[in-house]
């Protein structure tokens, strides 16, 4: 519907409100359910909880209770990550942490009926933040420099800053939260263990595969901000989907085949299928920038349909897969049981 097409409509505000709804209901309940199986405490699942049940209401048009709960969501984030910082204190936990807030920030602005930019640059930096803390995390096994930290809390300082300027003042707020962003990339080019892992096979290199194309979107992202600033237009909808699509969309399908079997206990077994999806994301999103690029609405169009595609796509392969994978794991064990060799997939 937000890309004119003829499609019935089910809710008059449910179309403006799928940014909100995509970045916390669908990706913060999944973050913060990862958070609350790491944590292992059984409190810590209210956060999910509750941000799953302010996303079904908000869909079904109770617009403040459902905003309330998605603002405690955050808050109930932030103690999760409180509670981590207090057992084991850690850079990468505090800038997640950071992340939650800016997801508290992103739902008060919704709550209160302030869309637009704002709501939109703490959407991103509680994506953002989270992606940059998790990365910064696994670093830890390539034993950074104390100055590479440096740098990295530099970029995070610059793209924070930028985020507060925003309230006040949207029109240079959004240049420092482009080159916050353009840091973070250059940061995660530059550091990542992905840059060595790509050289590598199978599901190693789809991953690394993904975050590289994510930090090159990411970086696309800053330099957009960076030049268009404020405006709205067809700049708007490049600032947004560089970095809700590009590099969100890309941590989510690089990540699918370690996150999902860790938080819901099933096999999702890698598959070269899966750069089928990756490309119709990578495509599209190109297409779709390069119609805002040139005011084309046929190229906008085409490149949006692609992404929802490739987002369906990603949705399907990784069902049937894990479908068919835990189906196959249950038969061999019923078969070991009875005394026979049980068969492993390819």
């Amino acid at each position: 519907m937000r890309l004119g097409l003829g499609l019935p409509e089910l809710r008059g505000s449910l179309a403006g409100d799928h940014g909100p709804l995509m970045a916390l209901g669908f990706l913060g309940t999944v973050i913060s359910l990862e958070r609350a199986v790491a944590l292992q405490q059984r409190w810590g699942y209210a956060a999910p909880l509750t941000s799953g049940l302010g996303t079904l209401a908000s869909l079904l048009g109770w617009a403040i209770p459902g905003g309330w709960l998605l603002v405690i969501a955050g808050v109930l984030l932030t103690a999760i990550f409180v509670r981590v910082l207090l057992l084991q204190p850690a850079l990468h936990t505090a800038v997640m942490g950071a992340g939650a807030v800016a997801w508290i920030g992103a739902a008060a602005l919704w709550l209160a009926g302030h869309g637009g930019l704002p709501m939109a640059t703490w959407l991103a930096g509680f994506l953002v933040l989270t992606v940059c803390g998790e990365r910064l995390e696994l670093s830890r096994f390539t034993r950074l420099e104390t100055s590479a930290r440096v740098l990295f809390l530099l970029a995070a300082g610059v793209f924070g800053l930028g985020l507060l300027i925003t309230l006040p003042d949207a029109h240079v707020g959004a240049p420092v939260v482009g080159a916050g962003l353009l840091g973070l990339a250059a940061w995660l080019a530059r550091y990542d263990v992905a840059r060595r892992t790509v050289r590598t096979q199978g599901i190693t290199r789809y991953m690394a595969a993904c975050l590289l194309a994510g930090y090159a979107w990411l970086a696309a992202a800053g330099i957009t901000w960076m030049a268009s600033g404020a405006s709205y237009g067809w700049s708007y909808d490049a600032k947004l989907h560089t970095i809700f699509l590009g590099f969100v969309m890309s941590m989510v399908f690089g990540h699918a085949p370690v996150i999902v079997p860790s938080v819901l206990g099933v096999a999702v077994p890698y598959r070269r299928i899966y750069w089928l999806h990756v490309a119709i994301l990578h495509v599209g999103l190109l297409t779709r920038v390069l119609g805002d690029a040139t005011a084309s609405l046929t190229l906008w169009r085409a490149g949006g349909i692609l992404n929802e595609v490739s987002i369906l796509l990603f949705i399907i392969v990784t069902a049937i897969t894990s479908t068919r994978a835990t189906r196959e794991r249950s038969r061999g064990r019923r078969f070991s049981r009875s005394g026979g060799i049980p068969r492993t997939s390819v």
